[in-house]
């Protein structure tokens, strides 16, 4: 009987491609894949080590399934990604209910790995992280008709609240021959959208080509036939170029959507971050953005709490948040890092007043993203459909406005049976905090 591998991929999408290509390699091997750890005899946990929170559940996680291997019902742990890159033999140390603890470098050995470990080896090994594959065949986990991209592997920026560049290593593009050859075969297979992604998008190509080339990139992929929807996340601000912004509003394909991360608009405290800008360049670039694509969603992420941030910076943070009126935001009390630049900052905020002024921005947002969905009442979009809630008997599933994932969603009637994957047209009907309630016309 075929030996059964469960993952658990946490943290962000990109982690989530790493695992999928995990995947496929076990499955290519003969491994016989499951979607709960607890059915498994082998389970593959891919950590997130970012900040406190997601550190916090990938220890959970194996402790829990260090108990699974106790009661006898899973044989073997793999323990990988970011908290054990940031941490290695440490980790190996902390987590003797591992049977491996490997490093990102040595993802692409999966299949290797779990053969020493079956033949009841403790493997624990830390290739270079810069070893750690650029693409490959995967296995998705996503819904089947949408799927990640990812462009880049690392990063090169250096905030110094951040371990990313760390743990993943310098920004490493991959090359675009791949990237359209890897989104020809996915589109081959049934996905119509493909989110674009990489810890730095904008940046795409510099490493390779001498500059920047998303946009020749983006405008590549609008040209594979069976793509409908591409969006693009985490495009740094001061690379926000004219180039960019006209490919998005001249491609069909390319959905009027864009994740700006800006973390602060104070110019002290993004100097002290090593990111770009103040609230007066900030607020004119999205003024530029919304003039050159018309319609367009903004998202962005922020950071409260940051080492220094006074009261006084703060407020002119949520000041600010009310003037831009960023479609979808998200914010986050400053995690600090060991290992970081800003660990050893002075005048550190405590962790109740950094996440009690990340409430207020995300309270702001409630209401702002409340005044936006009221205008979209008798709007007619068009939406993805996800699935059907038995409780609330209805369809839900997403218009171009949201990201998977991150975003809000559409619940909908509908007289006719649909399914998963289906593109319908929405009257909006009703309103929520973050989601639209509608009907599917013209069936």
């Amino acid at each position: 009987m075929a030996i059964k591998v469960g993952m658990v991929s946490l943290g962000c999408s990109k982690n989530l491609v790493d695992s999928e290509r995990m995947l496929y390699k076990l499955r290519k091997h003969g491994y016989k894949l499951v979607t709960e750890p607890g059915l498994a005899d082998v389970a593959v946990v891919n950590t997130c080590g970012f900040i406190k929170a997601a550190k916090e559940e990938a220890i959970e996680t194996i402790l829990e399934l260090g108990k699974l291997k106790e009661e006898g019902s899973l044989k073997k742990i793999i323990i990988t990604g970011c908290l054990v890159e940031r941490y290695k033999e440490e980790a190996a140390e902390q987590f003797p209910e591992a049977d491996a603890v490997i490093g990102i470098g040595d993802t692409k050995d999966i299949v290797d790995i779990l053969d020493h470990v079956l033949a009841d080896e403790r493997v624990v090994r830390f290739a270079p992280k810069l070893d750690a594959e650029l693409c490959g065949e995967r296995v998705l986990s996503t819904l089947p008709f949408f799927t990640y991209l990812k462009i880049a592997e690392g990063c090169s920026n250096c905030c110094t609240y951040c371990a990313i560049p760390m743990i993943r290593g310098k920004f490493r593009s991959v090359p675009m021959e791949k990237l359209i050859e890897e989104a020809k075969f996915l589109a081959e297979n049934g996905v119509t959208e493909l989110v674009v992604i990489a810890q730095d998008t904008a940046l795409y190509g510099k490493d390779i080509y001498g500059e920047p080339k998303l946009a020749e990139l983006l405008t590549e992929l609008c040209k594979i036939d069976g793509l409908r929807w591409i969006r693009t996340l985490y495009c740094y601000p001061e690379r926000i170029t004219d180039e960019l912004l006209e490919v998005i509003a001249r491609e069909d394909k390319l959905v009027k959507y864009l994740e700006i991360p800006i973390q602060h608009c104070n110019g002290d405290i993004l100097s002290r971050m090593n990111r770009w800008g103040d609230a007066e360049k900030l607020e004119a670039l999205f003024e530029h953005i919304r003039a050159k694509v018309p319609n367009i969603i903004l998202r962005t992420t922020l950071i409260t709490g940051f080492p220094g941030e006074t009261e006084e910076q703060f407020e002119e943070l949520a000041e600010f948040v009310k003037r831009v009126r960023f479609d979808r935001l998200g914010c986050f009390a400053y995690s600090r890092e060991e290992g970081t630049k800003a660990f050893d900052f002075p005048d550190q905020i405590d962790e109740e007043t950094a996440a009690h002024r990340a409430d207020i921005i995300m309270e702001q947002q409630m209401l702002i993203s409340c005044e936006n969905n009221e205008k979209l009442m008798d709007a007619e979009l068009e939406a993805v459909v996800e699935g059907f809630d038995k409780f609330g008997e209805c369809w839900f599933g997403r218009t171009q406005l949201d990201a998977p994932d991150i975003d809000g969603k559409v619940f909908f009637t509908s007289e006719k049976p649909l399914a998963i994957g289906d593109h319908v047209k929405i009257r909006i009907t009703d309103t929520l905090d973050y989601d639209l309630i509608g009907e599917v016309i013209n069936q």
